[in-house]
Protein backbone atom coordinates (compact mmCIF):
# COMPACT_ATOMS: atom_id res chain seq x y z
CA UNK A 1 0.00 0.00 0.00
CA UNK A 2 1.36 3.45 -1.12
CA UNK A 3 1.61 6.23 1.75
CA UNK A 4 2.05 9.96 1.38
CA UNK A 5 2.60 11.96 5.04
CA UNK A 6 1.50 15.45 5.37
CA UNK A 7 3.13 17.58 8.08
CA UNK A 8 2.93 21.18 8.99
CA UNK A 9 5.54 23.26 8.81
CA UNK A 10 3.66 26.92 10.34
CA UNK A 11 3.12 29.81 8.60
CA UNK A 12 0.38 27.89 6.44
CA UNK A 13 3.09 25.71 4.89
CA UNK A 14 2.87 21.82 4.31
CA UNK A 15 5.22 19.54 3.13
CA UNK A 16 4.25 16.27 2.13
CA UNK A 17 6.21 13.45 2.17
CA UNK A 18 5.75 10.15 -0.62
CA UNK A 19 8.80 7.81 -0.35
CA UNK A 20 12.01 9.67 -0.73
CA UNK A 21 10.64 12.68 -2.08
CA UNK A 22 9.25 15.94 -0.93
CA UNK A 23 6.54 18.81 -1.89
CA UNK A 24 5.80 21.61 -0.71
CA UNK A 25 2.13 23.13 -0.59
CA UNK A 26 0.43 26.21 0.92
CA UNK A 27 -2.75 27.23 2.02
CA UNK A 28 -4.33 30.28 0.01
CA UNK A 29 -3.41 33.75 0.95
CA UNK A 30 -6.73 34.68 2.91
CA UNK A 31 -5.34 31.93 4.83
CA UNK A 32 -2.45 33.43 5.99
CA UNK A 33 -0.35 31.40 2.98
CA UNK A 34 1.99 33.92 1.16
CA UNK A 35 2.19 32.28 -2.28
CA UNK A 36 5.61 30.27 -1.86
CA UNK A 37 4.15 26.61 -2.87
CA UNK A 38 1.17 25.57 -4.84
CA UNK A 39 -2.18 25.19 -3.23
CA UNK A 40 -3.28 21.67 -2.85
CA UNK A 41 -6.02 22.22 -5.54
CA UNK A 42 -3.82 23.25 -7.93
CA UNK A 43 -1.45 20.01 -7.07
CA UNK A 44 -4.25 17.89 -7.74
CA UNK A 45 -5.03 19.55 -11.04
CA UNK A 46 -1.01 19.39 -11.78
CA UNK A 47 -1.33 15.13 -10.59
CA UNK A 48 -4.20 14.90 -13.76
CA UNK A 49 -2.13 16.61 -16.36
CA UNK A 50 0.91 14.88 -14.99
CA UNK A 51 -0.53 11.56 -15.11
CA UNK A 52 -2.08 11.57 -18.40
CA UNK A 53 0.82 13.08 -19.74
CA UNK A 54 3.14 10.29 -18.67
CA UNK A 55 0.57 7.78 -19.93
CA UNK A 56 0.64 9.53 -23.30
CA UNK A 57 4.21 9.69 -23.67
CA UNK A 58 4.91 6.03 -22.52
CA UNK A 59 2.24 5.52 -25.39
CA UNK A 60 3.86 7.93 -28.07
CA UNK A 61 7.76 5.96 -26.91
CA UNK A 62 5.89 1.68 -27.92
CA UNK A 63 3.96 3.41 -30.95
CA UNK A 64 7.09 5.59 -32.22
CA UNK A 65 4.98 8.81 -32.13
CA UNK A 66 7.25 11.99 -31.38
CA UNK A 67 6.58 13.24 -27.76
CA UNK A 68 8.56 16.22 -27.76
CA UNK A 69 6.86 19.41 -27.13
CA UNK A 70 4.08 17.40 -25.47
CA UNK A 71 1.58 20.24 -23.17
CA UNK A 72 -1.23 18.78 -21.14
CA UNK A 73 -3.58 21.74 -20.22
CA UNK A 74 -5.76 21.19 -17.11
CA UNK A 75 -8.67 24.13 -17.47
CA UNK A 76 -11.42 23.63 -14.32
CA UNK A 77 -13.90 26.31 -12.73
CA UNK A 78 -14.29 26.52 -9.04
CA UNK A 79 -17.87 25.25 -7.46
CA UNK A 80 -19.27 25.68 -4.10
CA UNK A 81 -21.77 24.56 -1.99
CA UNK A 82 -19.68 22.16 -1.64
CA UNK A 83 -16.26 23.52 -2.38
CA UNK A 84 -15.17 21.55 -5.55
CA UNK A 85 -13.81 21.72 -9.02
CA UNK A 86 -16.09 21.20 -12.13
CA UNK A 87 -16.07 21.44 -16.05
CA UNK A 88 -12.61 20.13 -15.72
CA UNK A 89 -11.22 19.72 -19.29
CA UNK A 90 -7.83 17.90 -20.05
CA UNK A 91 -5.80 18.99 -23.71
CA UNK A 92 -3.56 17.49 -24.85
CA UNK A 93 -1.19 18.73 -27.21
CA UNK A 94 1.37 16.60 -29.42
CA UNK A 95 2.70 19.23 -32.01
CA UNK A 96 5.31 16.69 -33.07
CA UNK A 97 3.22 13.59 -33.37
CA UNK A 98 2.16 12.80 -36.97
CA UNK A 99 -0.83 11.03 -36.12
CA UNK A 100 -2.41 10.30 -39.87
CA UNK A 101 -5.27 7.94 -38.78
CA UNK A 102 -7.83 8.89 -36.22
CA UNK A 103 -7.59 5.06 -35.07
CA UNK A 104 -4.21 6.83 -33.47
CA UNK A 105 -5.94 9.85 -32.33
CA UNK A 106 -8.60 7.56 -30.90
CA UNK A 107 -5.92 5.06 -29.29
CA UNK A 108 -4.23 8.20 -27.56
CA UNK A 109 -7.43 9.75 -26.13
CA UNK A 110 -8.29 6.27 -25.00
CA UNK A 111 -5.08 6.39 -22.91
CA UNK A 112 -5.42 9.75 -21.72
CA UNK A 113 -8.67 9.03 -20.47
CA UNK A 114 -7.60 5.91 -18.33
CA UNK A 115 -5.15 7.80 -15.81
CA UNK A 116 -5.09 6.20 -13.04
CA UNK A 117 -5.57 10.16 -10.94
CA UNK A 118 -9.07 10.39 -13.68
CA UNK A 119 -9.98 6.52 -12.97
CA UNK A 120 -9.73 7.33 -9.17
CA UNK A 121 -11.66 9.95 -9.46
CA UNK A 122 -14.56 8.61 -11.76
CA UNK A 123 -14.59 5.22 -9.53
CA UNK A 124 -13.86 6.34 -5.96
CA UNK A 125 -17.14 5.89 -3.66
CA UNK A 126 -15.50 7.30 -0.22
CA UNK A 127 -12.52 8.08 1.61
CA UNK A 128 -12.36 7.42 5.18
CA UNK A 129 -11.51 10.07 7.69
CA UNK A 130 -9.95 9.34 11.14
CA UNK A 131 -8.83 12.36 13.21
CA UNK A 132 -6.67 12.00 16.56
CA UNK A 133 -5.86 14.15 18.94
CA UNK A 134 -4.58 14.83 22.52
CA UNK A 135 -6.91 13.03 25.03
Amino acid sequence: MGKVTTTYKGDMLFESEMGKHRITTEGPQDWGGKDRSPMPPQLFMASIGSCVGVLVTHFCQQHQLNAEGLKVDVDYEAAQNPTRFENIKVNVDLPNAQCDDSCTQKALKHVAEHCPVHETIVTVDKIKFTINTKS
